[in-house]
């Protein structure tokens, strides 16, 4: 029977080489049927035990196939143990790419975007919500653009296409979208540098230039900064990038240094007592550590003293509360002491002729 199939020739090919091209294309389609129905459920269970969910969402990929995609492999397959005509060959090999490059395309976007996901959710804790949840979304954004954009490639490469040529064409009207977008990608690009490298974060207080205040929001473009006066600042994610940033979040406490004057007329023995003095007024403030304090310098009308002292908070207005506390505190105690502070004043000598 054999031998009489071999023998029949239809269309440069013989009944039996149809006939085997028929049994592969079946058997091929009914063992991808098995395996996304039997052996699929099985290995899901399998993945359920385990510690990732990596797997789990490769799986559901696998289930996500849709039998069309099985049915053209296994046609595919079949194809390639017969002689067709050239435009159905073409024809199939026309669909065979596109549905390979859809699926290769579509299994890297599920597994990269699970990455971003886990750890969108991973760093939750650490950043704000919205500014989080903005960051994936764009992450996301950008690798699908970039991988359907290269498999999009791939599939006119395969189709005959000079990919060569469609590039060089396509780059320079992309150097002209790029300079037209520049900033805007700048701002973007530099959102990404915040997010990832954190060095400030929504209710920090920081210093630009000679602006301070307290972050509110970092967008994709702008970061909104409320100032001590009570206006918002919106400022280009680029420019933070790129300058100086100073940041009080850290700040465990907040070293002042204040210098007070006395008169000349202040007697050796009150300016021995002023050290002394000022470290009792000091340490009675809580929250509040004295460092030092030294006579430093005859200045033109004054005896001057140099203060150093330590408020343990990095609050602003607790630290000032702290500052003035301890001004109101010297003023009292310099007054008790009938100690005079001294004051910008001139001496007129005249000599009577």
């Amino acid at each position: 029977m054999i031998e009489t199939l071999q023998a029949q020739i239809f269309w440069n090919n013989t009944a039996w080489d149809y006939l085997v091209a028929f049994g592969v294309f079946v058997l091929l389609l009914l063992m991808l049927k098995i395996f996304q129905v039997i052996i699929l459920k099985k290995l899901r269970t399998l993945a359920k035990k385990t510690r990732t969910n990596l797997d789990d969402a490769f799986i559901d990929y696998i289930s996500s196939i849709k039998p069309p995609v099985y049915l053209l492999v296994s046609l595919w397959v079949g194809a390639q143990l017969i002689i067709l005509p050239d435009y159905i060959q073409k024809a199939i090999m026309f669909f065979f790419v596109i549905v390979l490059v859809y699926e290769v395309v579509r299994a890297m976007e599920k597994v990269v975007v699970y990455g971003i996901e886990s750890y969108g959710r991973k760093k939750s804790a650490e950043y704000d919500p919205r500014q989080n949840a903005s960051m994936v979304h764009l992450s996301k954004l950008i690798v699908r653009i970039t991988l359907w954009s290269i498999g999009l490639l791939m599939i006119l490469s395969n189709l005959g296409v000079n990919i060569s040529s469609l590039v060089a064409s396509l780059g320079i009207g992309g150097i002209a979208i790029a300079l037209a977008v520049q900033n805007v990608l700048g701002d973007v690009f530099s959102s990404f540098s915040i997010y990832l490298d954190k060095p400030f974060e929504v209710g920090d207080f920081i210093t630009i230039g000679t602006d301070s205040g307290t972050v509110e929001k970092i967008g994709l473009k702008t970061t909104r900064i409320k100032t001590m006066r009570g206006e918002e600042l919106v400022v280009p994610n680029k420019e933070l990038t790129s300058t100086r940033v100073q940041n009080f979040k850290k700040l465990d406490k907040r070293r002042d240094v204040i210098e007070i004057g006395v008169t000349y007329d202040t007697s050796y023995d009150k300016l021995e007592k002023i050290p002394t003095m000022v470290e009792e007024v000091i340490s009675s403030v809580a929250g509040v550590d004295f460092d030092r304090c030294h006579f430093s310098k005859y200045a033109d009308s004054s005896l001057n003293f140099e203060i150093v002292y330590f408020v343990g908070t990095s609050a602003y207005a607790e630290f000032m509360d702290a500052k003035q506390q301890i001004n109101l505190n010297l003023f009292k105690r310099f007054a008790e002491e009938k100690i005079e502070f001294a004051y910008p004043t001139q001496t007129l000598f005249v000599n009577k002729a």
